[in-house]
């Protein structure tokens, strides 16, 4: 039960304050609200900022006063500058896709990415968003090319939304064709075999007048065919009585040319990128691929069922080949039959998580992750011993595709001081040339992989970054990020933008928290639900860890996380002040019992917790920092960063944090909120925004991080 209760609105004053245009910006208005949940009193001084125009006023005049600030730092030009010269010498290489003769990818030398077709030896460009007219700069979220090859099916974005609307783009001509296709976020355009037609998923139309965390339900995936005609549904709730979907079921088809059987992905919770890996609480269903053609009579059964605890998969003729941590902590292999359902084990479990599968000639490929490091192997399709694939090490593999055909595929690798390189591998790994060598010269970092004890003793893997020779005397200016949600494992990636500050003798940490998946499911499920906790702990153990080690002092360590980090980084400022002297969050999390009422709060509520359950609420109230402000606390400088048009993380959240932080702090650091007008997550963000933000945050550091 949930008792609501308004008290009378009143405004007091933050010791950190700021004025624009004589105009006390930082006091925000206080109209508490009180809920009262399963016995517990939630209150809310700030609930108004989750509706209306007031909050967006609010927000550009912090925004204004901020960029004032920060321009205003000594080293940020300099800084900006260098990361400027960084990444105009680096060509950013990703997302490769093969279909016929072709390859597709995104190449990056400009202000955004722009899609490139290999054919033959040569390159061109076939779509730079760059040159689309509107309000905001335009990006290209996702595309899928037709398995031959001849036509692309885009999405295009503006201003950092991530929403979509699909295009046809021709190949051979350059034409690019608009569909009725629109409000696609993560749409995961999927072909028919014969290139005639693909599905793609979408979301309802915005409508304000539907509460935000109901303007999500009942999401479809059309069909759009290709040679005219309006896009129609085939996969919605209540379309096909064989198919169940509850409202925040997200539906995707898939349509895979060696069988003649088509799925359907059903998504029940936030997951990755991927259809097909690193997955979690989803279904699949199978029907025969002519029975589309109606797609409200075709009978769908059931392949795969959350219970079955898979994660991954890779469809190969009348075999699926499975990733499940049911009964192995770290994951296994498993092969079941799309006849008779008959299951067995390929690959065991062991000490490495295995992460996702391919079929790839006539072996399967296993990509799997050692406490973060990337590693591979290959079993024969037909049985036999499993071999390494030999992979330089220390490193990740950022992205990994198989051709359409089932012969090759295109693997992506780097690591922290190696530049991405693309690899083909088709029984054989050969470095193809197609990623051009960055000339960033990171030959003076050297990397250090730890294991820093927790609490509890589990030993929680910690990367350090720093300059050859560094003394461990404590004096050395840190910053540590940290994410530990979803499973999800941060990349040990090549990163142009770090060398800046490792340059000028900055030390960069990286802590693999519970709740992440650097040791697979075991790993994420001790940092989910009530384990959560343990996220944020590591998190401060690790910073302990580098303090006693000597490598920084709490007056010269900064937590950093993004997105779910906020639960981590707003965790360690709230329960652990003193350790720190910064903290930069960006487009954070913090304010977790009201993330559920959001619109991408639902989805959400199987990694967190929802206040619809005692236990629910329980999980939810060791993660929401926002309540466990304090007022008269010597609170670090805060640097907080939101984005207007942010489709993740509504930019209620980061405000809300700010203004419960500006009022409470006794201390005399700047408590800041950066505002991206023209931005959203950062997945659309131009080089320059990225630059910028990264230039702020390292001169925000600098100045705040006693020398």
């Amino acid at each position: 039960m949930i008792r609501t209760v308004h008290l009378p609105s009143s405004r007091y004053a933050p010791r950190w304050c700021c004025q624009v245009g004589g105009a006390d910006v930082t006091n925000a208005r206080v109209q508490t609200v009180v809920d009262t949940v399963f016995g517990h009193e939630l209150s809310d001084p700030y609930r108004w900022m989750e509706e209306g125009p007031e909050l967006r006023e609010w927000l550009l005049a912090q925004g204004a006063k901020t960029k004032e600030h920060l321009t205003g730092l000594p080293l940020r030009a300099e800084l900006l500058a260098r990361l400027d010269e960084v990444t105009r010498d680096t060509v950013e290489v990703t997302a490769f896709a093969m279909a016929g003769d072709r390859v597709f990818f995104l190449r990056q030398t400009g202000a955004v990415p722009v899609l490139v077709v290999r054919e033959g030896g040569e390159e061109r460009v076939l779509l730079d968003p760059a040159t689309i007219a509107g309000d905001e700069h335009s990006t290209l979220e996702f595309f899928d090319p037709s398995p031959d090859g001849r036509l692309v099916a885009c999405g295009l974005a503006q201003g950092g939304s991530e929403q979509c609307q699909v295009h046809v783009l021709d190949v051979a001509t350059g034409d690019l064709t608009p569909t009725e296709i629109t409000h696609s976020l993560q749409g995961h355009p999927t072909w028919l075999p014969d290139g005639s037609g693909f599905f793609c998923h979408r979301r309802p139309a915005p409508d304000p007048a539907v509460p935000a965390d109901r303007r999500r339900d009942n999401s479809a995936t059309w069909f759009q065919s290709i040679g005219g005609g309006e896009p129609t549904i085939t996969l919605r709730r209540g379309h096909n009585p064989t198919l169940p979907l509850s409202p925040i079921d997200r539906a995707f088809v898939l349509a895979p040319s060696d069988t003649e059987l088509a799925f359907a992905l059903i998504s029940h919770a936030a997951s990755g990128g991927s259809l097909s890996e690193e997955l979690s609480e989803f279904s699949l269903y199978a029907t025969d691929r002519a029975g589309l053609a109606d797609p409200t009579a075709c009978v769908w059964r059931k392949i795969i069922d959350p219970a079955d605890e898979v994660t991954g998969y890779a469809i190969h003729g009348d075999t699926i080949y499975v990733v499940t941590h049911k009964n192995a902590p770290r994951s296994e292999v498993q092969a079941w039959s799309l006849t008779d359902g008959t299951r067995r084990t390929v690959v065991p479990g062991g000490d490495r998580a295995v992460m996702g599968v391919k079929v790839v000639g006539d072996h399967l490929l296993i990509r799997d992750i050692d406490a973060g490091t990337a590693r591979m192997r290959r079993i024969p399709l037909a049985g036999g011993d499993i071999e390494e694939i030999p992979l330089p090490t220390g490193g990740t593999i950022a992205q990994w595709t198989a051709h359409p055909d089932g012969k090759s595929a295109l693997i992506v690798f780097s690591s922290w001081t190696q530049p991405p390189t693309a690899y083909r591998y088709d029984g054989e790994l050969r470095d193809t040339g197609w990623i051009p060598r960055s000339p960033v010269d990171f030959s003076d970092i050297e990397v250090t992989q730890l294991r820093a004890p927790a609490r509890d003793g589990v030993l929680v893997p910690l990367t350090v970054l720093h300059r050859k020779g560094l003394a461990l005397d404590g004096t050395n200016p840190t910053m540590m990020t940290g994410y530990g949600s979803y499973g999800f494992v941060l990349r040990r990636a090549f990163n142009p933008r770090l060398l800046p500050w490792l340059e000028r003798g900055g030390v960069y940490a990286l802590a693999g928290l519970r709740g992440g998946g650097d040791h697979g499911h075991e790993w994420h499920a001790a940092g989910r639900l009530l384990n959560k906790e343990n996220t944020i702990t590591d998190f401060i153990d690790c910073a302990e860890y580098l303090v006693d080690t000597g490598y920084t002092s709490p007056q010269r360590l900064a937590g950093e996380g993004a997105s779910a980090g906020g639960i981590p980084t707003g965790g360690a400022l709230v329960r652990r002040p003193d350790l720190f002297a910064a903290m930069v969050s960006q487009v954070p999390v913090f304010n977790m019992t009201r993330m559920e009422f959001s619109e991408n709060g639902p989805i959400n509520a199987p990694e967190f917790g929802t206040q619809t359950t005692e236990e629910g609420l329980r999980a939810l109230l060791i993660v929401d920092s926002y309540l466990r402000v304090v007022d008269g606390v010597e609170y670090p400088a805060v640097l907080i960063t939101a984005g207007l048009n942010d489709p993740r993380v509504a930019a209620w959240q980061p405000a809300k944090m700010a203004a419960r932080l500006q009022a409470a702090t006794a201390s005399d650091r700047p408590v800041l909120i950066r505002v991206e007008q023209h931005g959203g997550h950062g997945l659309g963000s131009t080089r320059d925004q990225r630059n910028a933000v990264m230039a702020d945050i390292f001169a925000f550091l600098a100045a705040e991080l006693e020398p």
